[in-house]
């Protein structure tokens, strides 16, 4: 066998248990009332290690194939849909943006994206997101602000993992 083969071998396997472990991750954060946004956040850092480890395509289609899943299995529909369209997509869509290497015009790009996302989640599927959120965050105004605030602060968080364990990543990933 080429060593191509292997490579791609590779990038599916690991974009497939990282798929499953999101999808198990999105089932717990449904079961546990307590900590919904929390778990389907930490799911959302699955298809990112395939992002790191493999590539951008292997990534985009954990993500995908995870989304999917919980759409379809997950009992919960709300944190299958906070993970379809922010938890799980923004990790991936982060490395492309990334790429612009302008961190003005990247930050808008986030921001516009997020506040794209609020917006759907406030009007088009607010009657499942917002009785997961606190009760003074069921005002628009505070539901902005606060989450712009917690959304900066996830960014900056995701970007300090990647940097600190990308390199692990891969590594681990290369070793195997």
């Amino acid at each position: 066998m080429g060593r191509g083969r292997t490579k791609t071998s590779s990038q599916v396997a690991l974009g497939g248990v990282m798929a499953a472990l999101a999808l198990v991750l999105i089932y717990l954060a449904s079961v546990i009332p307590t900590a919904q946004i929390g778990v389907a956040a930490v799911a959302g850092l699955c298809p990112l290690v395939v992002v790191v480890g493999a590539s951008f395509p292997a990534g985009f289609l954990s993500y995908a194939a995870s989304g999917i899943l919980a759409l379809l299995l997950v009992p919960s529909k709300s944190c299958a849909v906070m993970y379809a369209i922010l938890l799980g997509l923004y990790p991936v869509l982060k490395g492309l943006i990334e790429r612009l290497h302008n961190i003005v015009l990247e930050l808008l790009i986030k921001l516009v994206y997020f506040n794209i996302v609020m917006t759907l989640m406030w009007f088009v599927f607010g009657a499942m997101v917002l009785p997961m959120l606190p009760e003074l965050l069921n005002v628009a105004v505070w539901f902005y602000i606060v989450g712009n605030i917690v959304f900066l602060i996830y960014d900056y968080g995701v970007s300090k993992l990647i940097t600190a364990f990308g390199p692990r990543i891969v590594k681990m990933i290369r070793r195997s």
